[in-house]
C-alpha cells in the first residue's frame, strides 16, 4: 500500500542518516584522539575571616560568610587552630556531613551514641550527621591542635539517614608523589589513585603539596563546583594565572581540567563537588529543605 510504502522510505532515509552520522563521528573521533580540555577559571578570591567559634576556638572562615555563603554541596570551610582548654563542647548537627582532616595535633570526638575516638595528624574523620546527632570535638594534645573542617551538605533524600563515621588514618589514605607532586586523595580520585571514601554524591578532596617549579593537573571537574584552599606559601592557578596564597580561598568556575603552578613551594586543598541544587534552609547546626523541616528540628 501506499502507507506502507512512505513508511519503508522513511525507514531507508533514517537509516541512512544514521549511517552518515556515525561515520562523521567515526572520522571526528580519529582526527581527535586528544579531546582539548577547557581549563578551570577562577570566579572568585575569598580572604579567609577569623571569628571565635565553640568555647572560645579560634578558626579562618573561607566558606559559609558573607562575601561566600555557600559552594553548592559545600556549606563551610574552617581552618581551625584550637589550644586547651578552648574547643567545641557538645552540640547538635541534622541534615549535613562534617569533614575533619588535622594536619597538626589531635583532636577528640565523643557523641550522645556512644562514638568515641581521637584523630591525630593526618587523619580524616568523616561524620554523616543524618537524622541528627548530639557531640563535642575537644582538643586532644597541650599545644595548638591545627586542622580544617569541612560541611557538606546531603541530598533530601539523606537528610534523615542514620548517622554513621568513617574514620580514615593517615597511613590509610592513599597518595600520588612524583616530580614534585605530591597529592593525597581523602576522596574522589587523582592521577589513578582512588580514596576508599564512600560519598553520596561525586566529590574530590585532594590536599596538593607542590616543590619549587612544580605544576599540578587535575582533570573531569565538568559539572561540578568547588574551591582551593591555600594553607602554604603562593602559587598561579586556573585558567588565568590567578596568583594567590596562604589564607585565600579560590572559587572555581567554568571548565573541565584545573591546573597550578609554583615558583617555590605551595600547600593547598583542592575540594569539587557535584552541585545538589535543592533548596538550602538552615539554622546553626541544621542543614534543611524547608522552614518546618528547621523548626522540627529544633523542638
Amino acid at each position: 500500500s501506499t502507507q506502507s510504502t512512505g513508511w519503508t522510505n522513511f525507514i531507508v532515509y533514517s537509516s541512512l542518516v544514521l549511517i552518515a552520522v556515525q561515520f562523521a563521528y567515526m572520522e571526528k573521533t580519529e582526527t581527535n584522539e586528544s579531546p582539548t580540555h577547557k581549563k578551570v577559571s577562577i570566579s572568585q578570591i575569598v580572604k579567609a575571616e577569623e571569628k571565635q567559634e565553640g568555647d572560645g576556638a579560634f578558626v579562618k572562615r573561607s566558606i559559609g560568610i558573607y562575601s561566600n555563603r555557600n559552594i553548592d554541596p559545600f556549606l563551610m570551610l574552617d581552618e581551625f587552630f584550637v589550644s586547651p582548654p578552648a574547643g567545641f563542647p557538645s552540640h547538635p548537627h541534622r541534615g549535613f556531613e562534617t569533614v575533619t582532616y588535622m594536619l597538626d595535633g589531635k583532636f577528640t570526638h565523643k557523641d550522645n551514641k556512644g562514638h568515641e575516638g581521637t584523630i591525630g595528624p593526618g587523619d580524616v574523620q568523616w561524620m554523616t550527621a543524618g537524622r541528627g546527632i548530639i557531640h563535642s570535638e575537644m582538643p586532644g594534645t597541650s599545644g595548638v591542635n591545627h586542622g580544617l573542617q569541612l560541611w557538606v551538605n546531603l541530598p533530601a533524600k539523606d537528610k534523615m539517614i542514620e548517622p554513621v563515621y568513617q574514620d580514615l588514618l593517615n597511613k590509610d589514605i592513599p597518595v600520588y608523589e612524583k616530580d614534585g607532586v605530591r597529592v593525597k586523595v581523602i576522596a574522589g580520585e587523582c592521577y589513578g589513585v582512588t580514596s576508599p571514601v564512600f560519598t553520596r554524591i561525586p566529590i574530590n578532596y585532594l590536599h596538593v603539596t607542590l616543590k619549587s617549579s612544580s605544576s599540578f593537573t587535575k582533570s573531569s571537574l565538568e559539572g561540578l563546583a568547588g574551591f582551593v584552599y591555600i594553607l602554604k606559601g603562593e602559587g598561579v592557578f586556573g585558567a588565568s594565572s590567578t596568583k594567590a596564597g596562604i589564607g585565600q580561598l579560590l572559587v572555581l568556575g567554568e571548565g573541565d581540567t584545573f591546573t597550578a603552578t609554583t615558583e617555590s613551594e605551595v600547600d593547598f586543598v583542592l575540594c569539587a563537588g557535584k552541585p545538589i541544587r535543592e533548596p538550602v534552609v538552615s539554622y546553626g547546626p541544621f542543614v534543611m529543605n524547608t522552614r518546618g523541616e528547621i523548626e522540627q528540628a529544633i523542638a
